[in-house]
């Protein structure tokens, strides 16, 4: 009963999250979602932040689950774009991209939440390196990339074009459009013949020694 009351509790809060606002979000609010007495939240979560950030926690480790089956199949660069505006899609019909609005709103003064927010995000980076480091490894950029900034700029990207799109939809096609572009850049230099990947590859090393201090 004490876990199924927690459980109603998060799903409380992130609900509430979504049609409430950070600002309006409260004990009284999560509880009256989740159907249960508001003296809950303090008896299995101390207070309404610390409700909040597990929430946000329990939230992304929920999507990331969904998704990485998905992940796991993807086996270039341009797979993983084009998958990554297919989950854009459908985490804004599912009324995901509100919830992580009001939460990275709420992390700007709330520390707690700034910190579940950040280990909610970097669930995603995870998945993501390890796809990169997957299907980048054969391609001619793959010895000179850093995967780990590649997969937090791209969860970074991801999670601006998501807050973007509700202000300027068309600029946020395009950019997604850029992206997917840029994994056909990647998927050409891999189909140059070996003489090719070689000077592609010399030129790459060259470039990364130059911004190496």
């Amino acid at each position: 009963m004490s876990q199924d009351t927690r459980a109603k509790l998060l799903t409380g809060a992130l609900d509430t999250l979504v049609r409430n606002g950070i600002a309006k979000t409260s004990a009284r609010s999560i509880a009256a979602a989740a159907g249960v007495n508001q003296g809950l939240v303090f008896y299995h979560f101390g207070s309404v932040d610390e409700l909040l950030a597990a929430a946000c926690r329990h939230g992304a480790e929920q999507r990331v689950a969904h998704y990485r089956p998905r992940l796991s199949e993807v086996a270039t660069l341009t797979q993983l774009l084009s998958l990554g505006r297919e989950l854009h899609t459908e985490e804004r019909a599912a009324g995901h991209v509100a919830t992580l609005a009001q939460l990275l709103a709420g992390a700007q003064n709330q520390p707690r939440l700034a910190v579940a927010a950040a280990a909610g995000l970097d669930l995603w980076i995870v998945e993501i390196e390890q796809v990169l480091d997957r299907v980048l490894a054969p391609t001619p950029i793959g010895a000179v990339l850093d995967t780990h900034g590649l997969a937090r700029a791209l969860a970074a990207g991801f999670v601006g074009l998501e807050l973007y799109e509700g202000v300027d939809d068309d600029g946020a096609r395009r950019a997604f459009d850029a992206l997917e572009q840029l994994g056909e850049l990647i998927a050409v230099l891999d189909g140059l013949g070996p003489v090719a990947q070689r000077a592609v590859r010399m030129r790459l090393r060259r470039a990364a020694g130059r911004r190496t201090p």
